[in-house]
């Protein structure tokens, strides 16, 4: 059985929404059959196409005008096309001539997968790429510290004391889960040792 997916951004693309309609009934789709969104790509959540996604059992095949009418992306429209897959569903897009049921659509398919992957790499690249140029100009990422060095050395030494964790955080004005995250941090234990990293 084949299953129709229509999604406008706004209410206003009735013109669109028409030619969708129009395209995927002349594809075959049942009227009966057609599940629609009116949301942005950007948005996940997407009612219509959960519908459909629901309602679609192996041996169906999801219907779309264009790709772009599926996923917000490129990974998610391959996560989605791939969970159809696993499903035993098909899966066509009348405008890219995208069908997974030809050698041609499922060869496709896999380029699209291969895009994907090498997209995913480059951008890997560059965030080390950025974050070794940043490390070169003496800024380190993450989260800034808690407690400062001084503070940190004060902390410990009201501790070594014998101060409880308590009292210490009440004096010096620091959540105990931050003090225990920095005291964990520099390998601090009951009894005043500093073990090794």
């Amino acid at each position: 059985m084949l299953v129709g997916y229509m999604r406008v951004s706004t209410n206003g693309d009735r013109q669109v929404l028409d030619l969708q309609r129009d395209a995927l009934l002349a594809a075959g789709v049942d009227e009966r059959h057609l599940f629609e969104d009116r949301a942005t790509g950007s948005r996940g959540d997407r009612a219509g196409l959960s519908k459909a996604l629901a309602f679609m059992k192996a041996g169906d095949c999801l219907v779309v005008w264009k790709l772009d009418r599926l996923g917000r992306s490129l990974p998610h429209l391959l996560a989605t096309v791939t969970d159809l897959k696993k499903r035993g569903i098909a899966f066509r897009s009348l405008t890219e001539q995208m069908d997974t049921t030809t050698p041609q659509g499922e060869f496709l398919f896999h380029i699209f997968g291969s895009l994907a992957q090498f997209e995913r790499s480059l951008i890997q690249e560059r965030v080390q790429a950025g974050l070794a140029a940043a490390r070169r100009r003496g800024r380190h990422g993450g989260r800034p510290v808690a407690i400062d060095a001084e503070k940190l050395a004060a902390v410990t030494a009201a501790l070594d004391g014998g101060a409880t964790k308590a009292a210490v955080c009440r004096t010096f004005g620091v959540k105990r889960s931050t003090l225990l995250d920095s005291l964990a941090r520099i390998g601090w234990s009951a009894g005043g040792k500093i073990e090794e990293a």
